[in-house]
């Protein structure tokens, strides 16, 4: 399977411009990659939301609506899978969440198990983690989702011998990365499965440098740079 991990620029409270963002990737993946993952929250940006209850509904997504609709047609129209992460909207809950889209229909809907992604000094029941790490299969392969923190906090709820997908968001400086950092995402990897791959978005607030990685047997195998949109494509037999 050919995977192509995107870093690419999104936008706080911008799910048309990030909706585009997506839609350009697939048409320039179209017949080179067999599925494209972009980072968390990827369609509202991580720092979408306010923790006002009413405005952040407003910004969350049910699984019926409009814009997940689009997604699952691009899957037809360019013939690519997709995972992406967005804030979810189930009646009155909301999670991060992250979404695997094939052929027109939704394969897989995880809901990130760890707290920080919100506030949670200011947040109240409304704002909810999910509970279930089980795997998926796409294109006849299993593989299992997690989301930024969940691999630091319960790594040993994601081990697997099949291939990780680890979309975050993640704003360190390109110093810290390079210092250690990078070291240190390859390790934590390795306690849950061999074969990692983290995606990252780009954003300008605050600043978020990207980068996509392929972590295998905890070190980095393949990486893009930082600051640069980019596709990093990674074969998995």
């Amino acid at each position: 399977m050919r995977i192509g991990l995107v870093s690419y620029r999104c936008e706080n409270r911008n799910t048309a411009f990030n909706m585009k963002q997506i839609e350009l990737a697939m048409q320039r993946s179209e017949g080179k990659a067999d599925l494209l993952c972009f980072g968390e929250a990827f369609l509202q940006g991580f720092d979408a939301l306010c923790w006002d209850y009413e405005a952040d509904k407003a910004a969350a997504l049910e699984l019926s609506s409009e814009t997940i609709s689009r997604l699952r047609y691009w899957t037809i129209r360019y013939g690519i899978s997709l995972i992406t992460g967005y804030i979810e909207k189930d009646r009155e809950k909301l999670y991060s969440s992250c979404i695997v889209l094939s052929e027109g229909e939704i394969v897989h809907n995880y809901r990130r198990i760890s707290k920080g992604w919100k506030e949670y000094s200011k947040t109240d029941g409304h704002y909810c983690e999910g509970n279930k790490t089980d795997p998926f299969c796409l294109h006849g392969k299993e593989m299992t989702l997690a989301l930024c923190g969940d691999l630091w906090e319960f790594p040993g709820r994601f081990r697997t011998d099949q291939l990780l997908i680890w979309p975050v968001y993640v704003n360190f400086t390109t110093e810290e990365w390079d210092q250690g950092v990078l070291d240190e995402y390859a390790a934590q990897a390795a306690l849950a499965a061999k074969d990692v791959l983290m995606i990252n978005p780009l954003d300008s607030g605050p600043v978020n440098h990207g980068g996509s990685f392929h972590f295998h047997d905890g070190h980095t195998a393949a990486r893009i740079p930082f600051d640069r949109e980019g596709i990093l494509i990674v074969d998995i037999p």
